[in-house]
């Protein structure tokens, strides 16, 4: 199976460190974050910012396909997992970070994946792309509404106070703006006033929205390139001179 290449790992410098360094202050707001574990952590960029604003206790778990030397923080901080299986992780922390994700595995494997999660955290940072995203083995785009009666069965609420805070931010990439999510349990939102806020501020259940940033990247997909269209409007002209002149 194909997997991200080297680019893309170049280019969280330029997506997910910019859009952590706007969402972490604002989860810290939220909930005192001491400790913080990333699922599909990539090369542990929202776990450095994490390292920025204080949080030393950081742990990311991620496949084999990422390369040690890509990864931001110590090495023995790092746990190779295949995330469509258990992870067998030992301890729980502070809050738990799974962002654009949850999509890449399969349906079967969303609930227990959600399940993981919960079992990590009392608070959990997250996203998963929604339909016609887009993206490189997306087998299980969802709305909002799904992850959020996947953790309502474990007894997390959602909290809509991402998105708004972010949505016109350009420091922020789109698939964060438009997905982003907190989900908290009774014990979390007993810890915190400020949680608690958020929640009572926050639809019952999360709106599907779509980003004017997604709505241009799938125009900018459908969109043929010039090739194409000189080539048939190639064959359409030699279609026409044979009628009419015979060759």
């Amino acid at each position: 199976m194909q997997s991200y290449d080297q680019q893309f790992y170049t280019d969280l410098d330029e997506t997910a460190a910019p859009s952590a360094r706007r969402i972490v202050p604002m989860v810290s707001q939220l909930v005192t974050v001491g400790s913080a574990i990333d699922i599909g952590c990539g090369d542990a960029s929202w776990l450095d910012v994490f390292r920025e604003n204080g949080v030393e206790d950081v742990f990311g778990v991620d496949g084999d396909w990422v390369e040690e030397a890509q990864i931001k923080i110590p090495l023995d901080r790092f746990a190779r997992r295949r995330l469509d299986r258990p992870l067998e992780l030992d301890r729980r922390f502070d809050l738990a970070v799974c962002l654009e994700v949850a999509e890449h595995l399969q349906p079967a494997a969303a609930e227990p994946f959600v399940a993981e999660l919960c079992g990590l955290a009392p608070v959990v940072l997250f996203s998963a792309a929604i339909p016609h995203q887009g993206g490189l083995h997306h087998y299980n785009e969802q709305w909002p509404a799904y992850w959020s009666n996947l953790f309502a069965a474990k007894g997390y609420r959602a909290i809509d106070a991402i998105r708004p805070a972010i949505w016109r931010d350009d420091e922020v990439s789109w698939w964060y703006k438009q997905n982003t999510l907190l989900f908290a349990n009774e014990e979390a939102l007993a810890a915190s006033p400020q949680l608690q806020e958020a929640l009572e501020r926050s639809p019952e259940v999360p709106p599907s929205m779509v980003h004017p940033g997604m709505y241009d990247e799938v125009l900018r997909r459908a969109e043929p390139s010039f090739g194409p269209w000189f080539w048939m409007g190639w064959a359409a002209m030699r279609r026409s001179l044979k009628k009419r002149f015979g060759f």
